[in-house]
């Protein structure tokens, strides 16, 4: 996967910026941090033989430095007001909400989303899993410390579920539609933060582990946009429906393993009290399911129109194989779940 040792060494310090903001006792190391993930991630997603990956990288570089710049006024503001050392102190709403807008503009969430589906449609998909995933791990981390529910987070997390939702019922592109689901589950992941680090940790891994899935199965494949589904007849069918059922489980369908974070995010902010806003983030999370099932149906028939005149892209047998068996830990992981907690 990486035969240029730049590249190898970008990845390194991609991973020790986001291990020294999380590690950081003050938010000037965490700002650092940031700043080494940040320069560490633009020289990994030009590529010569993909024309939008310079905009894409252009794109993401400006909104990061108007994040990260916001982030040091704030923490340096907020120290000199205090006459204190720049360390975690318990700032007031005003400090608060700048420092937490910043980070949810460095994750992508509602309404701080503009630039998200853009620099995902000019990634490649290890790229694209990147900025998805590991990208949020630190300012998430970060969020953490000083997120509590109040008019802000309600906004914010209501906000991030109904532009993830339908943000994506119009998109052809995979990438985009996947961005969007990523705005969606960002949303639900901050609701996830006021019920305790477990709870969005736990969602996070599930996640990750979802995406990955997807975006295997779909550089396997070569796909890129959605009418390219229909060229996935020529494969066996198992590989289309490991496809289909991982999408339906990132979408949090109730038998999969997707569900399994949600449900743990609806009873924990269910005993919270906060019951208005768990049916605003149910209902608007039907609408994902709403097109991720468009997406599935032809799929799911048995009669089912081929294009002729498409040739398909036939991966190897090793990389598919893999994909199958990702999938089906995500089709089968919520009864292993259930069977392994029931036993124990």
């Amino acid at each position: 996967m990486i035969h240029n040792p730049t590249k190898l060494l970008f990845y390194l310090t991609l991973m020790s910026g986001t291990l020294l903001s999380i590690s950081s006792s003050s938010w000037f190391g965490a700002w650092i941090g940031l700043e080494i993930n940040l320069l560490s991630f633009i020289p990994l997603m030009t590529s010569s033989s993909n024309l939008m990956s310079t905009e894409a990288s252009l794109k993401y570089f400006l909104t990061q430095a108007l994040a990260s710049a916001t982030l040091l006024f704030t923490v340096i503001f907020a120290s000199m007001t205090y006459s204190l050392p720049s360390s975690f102190i318990p700032f007031n709403m005003f400090f608060n909400t700048l420092i937490n807008s910043s980070l949810l503009l460095k994750m992508g969430a509602a309404p701080f989303h503009f630039w998200f589906p853009g620099v995902m449609e000019g990634l490649n998909w290890l790229n694209g899993f990147m900025l998805m995933t590991w990208q949020k791990i630190a300012p998430l981390m970060l969020l953490s410390y000083n997120f509590s529910f109040d008019i802000f987070a309600a906004t914010i997390i209501c906000l991030s579920v109904l532009v993830g939702s339908l943000g994506g019922l119009n998109q052809t592109s995979l990438r985009k539609i996947l961005a969007y689901s990523s705005i969606n589950h960002l949303g639900w992941m901050t609701a996830a933060l006021l019920t305790g680090e477990n709870t969005w940790n736990m969602y996070f891994m599930v996640y990750t582990f979802l995406t990955a899935t997807i975006i295997l199965m779909l550089h396997t494949f070569g796909l890129s946009h959605l009418n390219q589904t229909f060229s996935l007849n020529s494969i066996p069918p198992i590989a289309k429906f490991s496809l289909f059922f991982s999408l339906l489980s990132l979408g949090g369908l109730p038998p999969f393993l997707g569900f399994l974070p949600k449900w743990i995010v609806i009873q924990n902010l269910t005993e919270m009290g906060l019951k208005l806003l768990v049916t605003l983030m149910v209902v608007m999370t039907l609408i994902t399911l709403f097109y991720y099932l468009r997406m599935s149906f032809s799929a799911f028939m048995l009669i089912y129109t081929e294009n002729l005149w498409t040739t398909p892209h036939t991966p190897p047998s090793s990389p598919l194989f893999f994909s199958v068996l990702l999938a089906s830990l995500s089709t089968f992981g919520l009864p292993i779940c259930s069977l392994i907690f029931y036993v124990l």
